[in-house]
């Protein structure tokens, strides 16, 4: 396909967060089974970046902070940096350079940057025409393709034969062995199975209220479970207002890295979140979700795709918003705790459910 297969330094492009380089793992996994010899060089933001080292696929990593997915302003005006961009990545003499965006991302401006940097072959996908930035465009997919079934929609039309599908991540004994370490420190039972909860999300417009998350907790807690609640030193607020309606219930505040929390999601027989990091992890890593999936997206684009899950949202007018704030109050996410708590006993009695997702409160598909 035009020189694709023949490719062996490449580029790889994903400029968002933590759990959008997760989800790239099927796609870099289907291009180094087709070319074993291939380097993949990952450019991602700076929290992306952190995700490289669960993915085994890729060979290196290119950290920056892009003006062009800078949703907050917070990327001086400065030319110069971006013309040190073009200049590194030319310095690498990269074959090809695979472009991958949500639904709403241009690969056109990221693209130039790699036509600027002499790469020949550069591939993405686009709604709005771009000229010849792109040597290999794609159009047609629908905006609720999942994001995963996205990438891998690339690397097929490179034609990259895919094989497995399946969201992954890589886990040493050392990140299991840590991950069990905490889990004595804060008393509980290595024999008796554990519930992690995860009140955080990048978007306040996807956060079930933390209060009613520390409500599901203690719910759990007075049913015999254990429950972790866990969370990154920014969200140590609604941490906070999470165990103050759970007494009793541990908390972890930013006291693992990226590998041990995954370790911890694997070790989890239930994992109760937004729409954000862990419900990715957990779909890699086999472990059974309830999802309070709030109106700001379809749930079709990032829902988990081979793990028992339970996807709550109350139907609005107003969905997808795609918002950061929401306006209404969250009238999506107004779910009482003993809904949430019904949805993961089900799971937890039944960890095979005749539908991989079963979303509830008339949100969608079964």
């Amino acid at each position: 396909m035009n020189g694709w297969r023949e490719a062996r330094n490449i580029l790889v492009v994903r400029l968002d967060n933590i759990g959008d380089v997760i989800m790239l793992g099927p796609a870099l996994r289907a291009i180094k089974q087709a070319t074993p010899s291939a380097r993949l060089t990952l450019l991602a933001s700076p929290a992306g970046s952190s995700a490289a080292p669960l993915l085994p696929w890729i060979d290196d990593v290119i950290v920056w902070r892009s003006v062009w997915q800078d949703a907050h302003g917070r990327v001086p005006f400065d030319p110069a940096r971006e013309r040190d961009l073009i200049e590194r990545l030319a310095a690498r003499r990269f074959d090809a350079a695979l472009i991958f965006t949500s639904f709403s991302q241009t690969p056109h401006v990221p693209g130039y940057v790699c036509y600027l940097a002499g790469i020949p072959l550069r591939a993405g996908e686009s709604k709005e025409f771009g000229g010849s930035v792109l040597t290999t465009e794609l159009r047609g997919a629908p905006d609720e393709m999942q994001q995963a079934e996205r990438n891998l929609r690339l690397v097929e039309a490179l034609g990259y034969p895919v094989t497995n599908r399946r969201l992954a991540v890589a886990l040493t004994p050392d990140d299991r062995a840590a991950a069990d370490l905490l889990l004595a420190d804060i008393g509980f039972d290595p024999e008796q199975s554990f519930i992690l909860i995860h009140p955080g999300a990048s978007a306040a417009a996807r956060r079930y209220p933390p209060e009613r998350f520390g409500d599901v907790a203690q719910l759990l807690r007075h049913a015999g479970r254990q429950v972790l609640l866990t969370g990154v030193e920014r969200e140590a607020e609604l941490l906070e207002a999470s165990a103050s309606h759970a007494p009793g219930v541990p908390c972890l505040i930013d006291q693992t890295t990226l590998a041990q929390y995954a370790a911890l999601i694997a070790r989890a027989s239930l994992v109760i979140c937004g729409n954000t990091l862990p419900l990715h992890l957990a779909d890699a890593l086999g472990t059974p979700l309830v999802v309070l999936y709030s109106g700001t997206d379809y749930e079709e684009q990032w829902r988990p795709r081979s793990v028992p899950a339970e996807l709550l949202r109350r139907p609005t007018d107003c969905h997808p918003c795609y918002l950061f704030d929401c306006p209404i109050g969250q009238p999506c996410l107004d779910i009482p705790a003993d809904e949430v708590m019904e949805a993961a006993e089900r799971l937890l009695a039944y960890r095979k459910p005749l539908h991989p997702v079963r979303q509830l409160a008339g949100g969608g598909h079964d």
